[in-house]
């Protein structure tokens, strides 16, 4: 608990500006030094008073921002101010233009940016989170510095994140994870991204993490003299080749691991890329290449490699601007290890990312250099399209930043990146629109192919085109790139606006017939009934029929006790047991033991069922969320629902299992492993062992060997799933057991 000392604190707010001015003293002007005072002196006197949830005083967050701003990404004193005033607005009496008028109209910019909207809110989504995002990322078009100071304040909240209250912590959890976590791996910030990644994951799946980081921790000292041993050879032998250099090693981020283990189905003890070894070489720019490949050369002459593990970044960096050779070779002690080869300044670039482009670059603070603002252009033609929502906005967003690039290849030679997965219709789009809206297919290295046909690097793709072929709405799950989203959305957007005023005439004339008020209230309730994308597709639908006299009728009808809507709304009302599916007979035995769930917050009359994506067991770390008058129960590491939280923060409602309760859930495991004879009998043998476990199914498929099984229990709690598993595990034969 904070103890509230105001001369102490008064004192540690000193230091900490001073230390702030000690980053920037030798390398800032006189009126930049002075304007940092001045922001000081501001935010001092704005945040006077206010004390943040841990109970300290609020200047300590603008001023560890700032600090982070100047220290871990090198950003100048225009940044450093930003940093200092990013609260002022929003927080304070403080206005945008007694901003622009203390300093100047670069830092208002920059400001306002990084101001929450208070103002506009996005109705068709109704989720201010992503017209939040929205505004950053249009600022961020202007100025660069907008992104990084937020990924700075984001950082630090995170970091102190532990004094807000459970449904705050998953929400900013998730949106970190699901925004900023990729955000800051577009733009090269590794260090950001490993922490924000692991920060996020000791919210969002604190089980696993606490476990992982315990791993780490115990196995520290042992792994540390494995490195001392490794690279000791590695540092002779490069020492007598006159080589300057350093070599660090870096462990695997606890989210990685994590997701290792849950992907390939190992344990924490067989994975041999835990830590990776750093060689940087102080190397004048123009002989790295050189020197790198030279270095990869000894190494492989001491070791024996890994060759599917091998990566030249060099001759092709990565789309962040990451460059460096990576190796995979046996150590005398018989374990895999992971080589990094880069030269100094590669490193910079890998650690902070874009901030290094401004020292290596030549490029203007607040600039971008030419890979990064063509990047931006696609990100731009996101903001520009009006018809899409905050929300699809964000989606579209996150395809772009998280998805590997490919490169392929007009007729005539010329490159063109493209996502991965990215199609014909994509590459025809990002040539010409014409082009995108008449594709028809394509050849792709003298083959035809169709227009959902994946593109692969080194495609050479030529495309056919045909006057009367036109978009389609089921164009729209072939394609990736904003533009080819865009300008689809757009075409069938105007072709349906053809028929807007026949459909709006015949919707109209139903609901008179059917004494319905025509008002926005009800239409709008209508769209969403029929899930239409607008008012547009609505009348498009109406036109076509697709929207009949009872859809209209059952969407504004009183609902009595008798009809399905209820059912949907309490999916524990009694049925016939032979009408019932599984999930429902599981929701019934739920039914024999009501109040499983508790929920905090007045919700306790809102029927709740557990989500299928996720099967949440008690003992599971469980979010509730708010969806149409339910609640439905995730892992708080389901990703559905850590996207939901990311853009709808107030649907989130905390929950927790009642305790004591006996009643059995449906839950899946893999397995993996060596076929055998008498396998089954002895797995069978060990499920009888579990108290409180009743197997519904088993499935094996064995091949040249091996075998890959899944299996279906009603299980009590996530405690004996965890003891099942284990068991399983211990059997002879047996490679792999994960959850699904």
């Amino acid at each position: 608990m904070y103890i509230v000392d105001e001369r102490a604190e008064k004192i540690e707010i000193l230091s900490r500006y001073r230390k702030l001015m000690g980053i920037v003293y030798n390398t800032a002007s006189k009126d930049e030094l002075l304007m940092i005072r001045k922001a000081f002196t501001v935010a001092v006197n704005a945040h006077e008073g206010a004390r943040r949830k841990s109970g300290e005083p609020y200047i300590y967050h603008p001023l560890e921002v700032a600090r982070i701003a100047g220290e871990d990404l090198s950003l100048g004193p225009t940044a450093i101010v930003c940093a200092l005033l990013h609260d002022v607005v929003e927080d304070t009496d403080y206005t945008l233009e007694d901003i622009k008028n203390i300093f100047n109209e670069k830092v208002a910019f920059i400001v306002d940016g990084l101001t929450k909207i208070k103002d506009i809110y996005d109705y068709t989504s109704n989720s201010l989170q992503s017209e939040t995002f929205r505004k950053l990322l249009i600022a961020m078009g202007d100025d660069v510095r907008v992104i990084l100071i937020k990924l700075c304040d984001r950082l630090h909240n995170m970091r102190t994140l532990d004094a807000m209250k459970p449904n705050k912590q998953l929400k900013i959890a998730s949106e970190t994870q699901f925004l900023y976590v990729p955000l800051a791996h577009r733009l090269g910030l590794y260090k950001f991204k490993q922490e924000l990644e692991d920060l996020s994951t000791k919210y969002l799946n604190p089980a696993a993490y606490n476990e992982i980081n315990a791993k780490l921790q115990d196995t520290k000292e042992e792994r540390e003299k494995f490195i001392k041993d490794f690279c000791e050879p590695i540092k002779q032998a490069l020492k007598e080749k006159n080589y300057d250099f350093t070599i660090s090693s870096r462990v695997k981020s606890i989210t990685s691991i994590i997701g290792k283990i849950e992907t390939k189905g190992v344990k924490f003890e067989e994975i041999y890329d835990i830590f990776a070894i750093r060689i940087i070489l102080n190397v004048p720019q123009e002989y790295e290449k050189e020197t790198c490949f030279s270095v990869y050369s000894l190494i492989s002459s001491m070791y024996q490699q890994r060759k599917d593990r091998f990566r030249d970044w060099l001759t092709t960096p990565k789309s962040n601007g990451y460059e460096a050779l990576h190796t995979t070779v046996m150590s005398k002690q018989g374990k895999w290890v992971e080589i990094q080869i880069r030269s100094k300044r590669m490193d910079e670039i890998a650690e902070t990312g874009l901030a290094a482009h401004y020292k290596y670059k030549e490029v203007k603070e607040g600039e971008l250099d030419e890979n990064l603002d063509n990047w931006l252009s696609k990100i731009r033609t996101l903001l520009d399209n009006q018809n899409t929502t905050a929300v699809d906005f964000v989606n579209d967003f996150k395809m772009n930043i998280v998805t590997d690039e490919i490169t392929v290849f007009t007729p005539k030679g010329k490159s063109i990146s493209l996502p991965f997965n990215s199609s014909v219709l994509d590459f025809a789009f990002n040539i010409h629109t014409d082009l995108g809206l008449n594709c028809i297919g394509a050849k792709v290295n003298y083959k035809v192919v169709p227009i959902d046909y994946k593109l692969h690097s080194a495609d050479q793709v030529e495309i056919i085109t045909s006057s009367i072929a036109h978009p389609e709405e089921k164009w729209l799950q072939y394609v990736r790139t904003p533009k080819a989203i865009n300008e689809i959305k757009h075409y069938i957007n105007t072709y349906k606006q053809g028929f807007r005023e026949a459909g709006l005439e015949k919707l109209k004339a139903k609901f008179d017939s059917l004494k319905i008020p025509w008002n926005d209230k009800n239409i709008q309730k209508l769209v969403k009934t029929v899930n239409a994308q607008n008012t547009v597709d609505l009348y498009y639908k109406a036109f076509y029929d697709e929207i009949t006299d009872n859809t209209v009728k059952s969407c504004f009808e009183t609902k009595n006790e008798n009809s399905s809507w209820i059912f949907l709304r309490n999916p524990f009302k009694k049925r016939n047991k032979e009408e019932l599916t599984l999930r429902e007979q599981i929701a019934e035995q739920i039914k024999e033991n009501p109040e499983e769930i508790l929920m905090k917050q007045d919700v306790d009359k809102l029927p709740y069922r557990t989500a299928s994506c996720c099967n949440p067991l008690p003992g599971d770390d469980i979010v509730g969320l708010i969806r149409e008058g339910a609640i439905e129960v995730h892992r708080t590491s389901c990703k559905k629902a850590v996207d939901e939280m990311s853009k709808y923060g107030h649907h989130i409602v905390k929950a927790k299992w009642r305790e004591n309760e006996k009643i059995s859930f449906l839950a899946g495991i893999r397995i993996k492993g060596i076929d055998r004879k008498g396998l089954l009998q002895e797995m069978a043998r060990v499920i009888s062992e579990v108290w409180n476990i009743n197997m519904r199914s088993l499935a094996m498929e064995s091949s040249e060997g091996t075998f890959e099984g899944t299996m279906m229990v009603y299980i009590s709690d996530a405690a004996n799933l965890a003891h099942l598993m284990e068991n399983i595990s211990k059997i002879e034969g047996i490679e792999s057991v994960t959850r699904i």
